[in-house]
């Protein structure tokens, strides 16, 4: 990674203090990969611009050395305590090694690199100390001379991340809260499980479940790839049931929580495409489909079936786009090209690694890609078209048109190379040649966007707003990034590396965090609704799951629909200040206010007043929206059994959902206030079962829309 600028305090290039030791130059390469990029108190990287002596050169053949810094402690039982914390990262092991070793490593060092290792060097000792992949090596007087293997990083994660809340929590409350970060909610029993495994312990458990049933086989096994009258086909809408169903029910939680959160970064949106293709439904339901897959697999892999994916092709133009004709001026579509580098991938301007900005010599920020970039690569997405494996078949309905057939919306687009540009395509510094097959343009493409550097801090900023906080601090978005960069393994990409790097900083779990004004962020609607569902263990009577809710009544709207955002910017901007706010004063994000105005803080009291009991929908028992001659009926219905056995105790009612909806983080006074609100109903253990229904669902209405419940730390 090419830095900005060297620190004062690095060695001179070439690195001439290199003490007299045999061997000793060639060990630092393999110490520079940390891949964490940034150290000493800037975060920045310097890349040697001169061979290091030859002894880095064979840095696999060090011999290993565990005995030199030796993390303290009970040497065998520390190491496997460090089983229990994440890898750290290359940055965050040398800043451990400086303030532990201060006498092999003293002062502050910036981080250098050199063919794949991260390392620092330190004149005054003479001592070096880098990683290469996972390994830990050291050179100079602190090993007697030749080069070392001191162990992995993760033999020396408990030591660097001492004192740090990476273990279990310390109460039911941190427990709770942990778990709204990872999936949609909290129950009793997950609470004991995660205080007994401990946060780590916990979520890898949950990382190995097998990915549950997809949205499209849903759809087929409630009936809504016939073809019939019904005209399924067309643009209907299943596809609400189908991820409303995902939401509440898929047994893998966390997979499909992380899923949702991709959905708002990777956009497609089925207002988008509705009116633009046959089985928007099945389009959207394969789009869903590919998230959940690729949630904790790799961003690479991800990217690249997203971009040849038949939603994202309607979505986005890359469906028919077509190479440049010289002779009626056409030139390809632009729309995803401009779209992958700016929303998923790169960004708009050139990031370090805790997602500041680089600047140019006159202060402005380094633009990522300019307008000829975009040009150029919009020729790799040409020739792209929808796979017809199948026959079509054709409309019962008059007039009876050709429709394709459903697998057509699943299948990967097809190259049809005679519409494929055969230009030179030249963008970000990379250049395919001209006549470059599609299929190799594409590689070069997605290969170059996938490791470009502004890439993990552009999406790890977000990946932290969509779990975590919406204004995260410089240092968390570094330590994400550099879990993207390099997972602990020399893997780049690794979303379930990721995702852990997200949850379990110690800037999501500890208490300085908790107890800050300017931590966390507002729950988005859909996220309050899934989180409800999920609690009160709602259940569809006739198994069909017809819930979806639109912008049909202006009292009652939600506001925010899973996997229908308004663009593809996305239901709001990862940079939105709120003008006029303490937050503006400060320049802090809060992208979730975006959608909050005077209206939403109305609607939202009145949708869960509509909701309590349950959600009313029509023809319960069929697929499809009305069928005529049947009736509408109460068929999704929560289970608030628990909760009504405590109608007579309310500080007990108020503590069960204090703790599961807003893991303790009710004040006392807003405790107060909800008891005293409560027994203004006098209810008694002899009242109807109705009137326990409507007091436990008063309850609800109030601590839902109160404001510390609202904003989730």
């Amino acid at each position: 990674m090419t830095p900005n600028k060297p620190s004062e305090t690095d060695p001179p290039e070439g690195l001439s203090p290199a003490p007299d030791v045999s061997g000793a130059a060639v060990v630092l390469a393999s110490l520079a990969l940390l891949s964490g990029c940034g150290g000493g108190s800037d975060g920045v990287s310097a890349t040697a611009t001169q061979p290091l002596p030859t002894a880095f050169s064979n840095a696999a053949a060090a011999p290993l050395r565990p005995d030199i810094l030796a993390p303290t402690g009970n040497g065998r039982a520390h190491r496997l305590s460090a089983q229990r914390y994440r890898v750290p990262t290359a940055t965050e092991f040398l800043n451990f090694a400086e303030r532990d070793y201060a006498n092999y490593f003293p002062s502050r060092q910036s981080n250098l690199e050199w063919d794949g290792i991260v390392y620092r060097y330190y004149p005054s000792t003479g001592n070096y100390v880098g990683v290469q992949g996972n390994d830990v090596l050291v050179l100079g007087p602190v090993s007697g001379g030749p080069l070392v293997r001191v162990g992995s990083l993760q033999d020396f994660a408990a030591a660097v991340f001492a004192g740090r809340p990476t273990q279990a929590p310390a109460s039911d409350e941190d427990a709770a809260r942990f778990l709204l970060h990872a999936q949609f909610s909290a129950s009793t029993g997950q609470i004991a499980q995660v205080r007994s495994l401990g946060y780590e312990g916990w979520l890898d458990e949950q990382l190995v479940l097998p990915n549950s049933q997809s949205g499209w086989d849903w759809l087929v096994e409630k009936g809504y790839s016939a073809i019939d009258v019904n005209e399924f086909f067309f643009a209907f809408g299943s596809n609400n049931y189908m991820v409303w169903y995902q939401l509440f029910q898929s047994p893998d939680a966390v997979r499909r929580r992380w899923a949702l959160a991709l959905s708002e970064i990777f956009v497609v949106s089925w207002r988008g495409i509705k009116d633009v293709m046959n089985w928007d439904n099945f389009a959207m339901a394969h789009y869903w489909d590919i998230l959940c897959r690729h949630a904790l697999g790799n961003y690479r892999d991800l990217l690249e079936e997203l971009t040849l994916s038949p939603a994202m092709g309607a979505f986005l133009s890359t469906r028919g786009n077509q190479k440049e004709d010289a002779i009626s001026g056409r030139l390809p579509d632009e729309n995803y090209a401009r779209e992958v580098m700016q929303l998923f991938s790169i960004g708009l301007v050139k990031l370090n690694m805790d997602g500041s900005l680089q600047r140019d010599a006159t202060g402005n920020p380094v633009e990522t890609y300019t307008a000829d970039d975009v040009s150029n690569l919009a020729r790799v997405f040409t020739g792209y078209e929808l796979n017809e494996l199948q026959p079509r078949f054709t409309n019962p309905n008059p007039p009876h048109q050709s429709i394709h057939h459903v697998s057509t919306v699943r299948s990967p687009m097809v190259l049809n190379p005679q519409q494929h540009s055969p230009l030179p395509k030249q963008f970000l510094g990379v250049t395919i040649a001209a006549n470059t097959s599609g299929p190799e343009s594409l590689r070069i493409a997605l290969d170059a966007l996938f490791n470009h550097p502004s890439t993990a801090p552009f999406l790890a900023r977000q990946f932290i707003q969509r779990l975590v906080t919406s204004n995260p601090s410089p240092a968390y978005i570094e330590r994400v990034a550099s879990a993207f960069v390099n997972n602990g393994g020399g893997v780049r990409g690794d979303l379930k590396a990721v995702l852990k790097a997200v949850l379990l900083d110690e800037e999501a779990r500890g208490a300085a965090s908790l107890n800050s004004k300017t931590f966390g962020k507002l729950r988005e609607p859909m996220l309050r609704v899934a989180q409800w569902g999920r609690t009160f263990k709602l259940k569809s009577k006739q198994g069909t799951w017809k819930a979806a809710w639109g912008p049909w009544n202006p009292s009652r709207e939600l506001g925010q629909y899973p996997l229908d955002p308004p663009s593809v910017f996305n239901f709001f901007r990862p940079g939105y200040v709120p003008p006029g706010t303490a937050m503006a004063q400060s320049g802090a994000t809060a992208p979730e206010f975006q959608i909050v105005n005077e209206s939403s803080v109305a609607t939202w009291p009145n949708w869960l007043l509509d909701h309590m009991n349950g959600i009313w929908v029509q023809a319960p028992d069929k697929p499809g929206y009305v069928v005529r001659g049947l009736p509408d009926g109460l068929d999704i219905v929560p289970d608030y059994s628990v909760e009504t056995a405590l109608v007579t105790d309310t500080p007990a009612l108020v503590r069960r959902l204090n703790l599961l909806l807003c893991a303790g983080q009710l004040s006392a006074g807003t405790v107060a206030l909800i008891e005293a609100a409560l027994r203004e109903d006098r209810i008694n253990a002899s009242a109807n079962d109705d009137f326990k229904r409507i007091h436990v669902a008063r309850a609800l209405i109030i601590v839902m829309s109160s404001a510390e419940y609202l904003v989730q730390r």
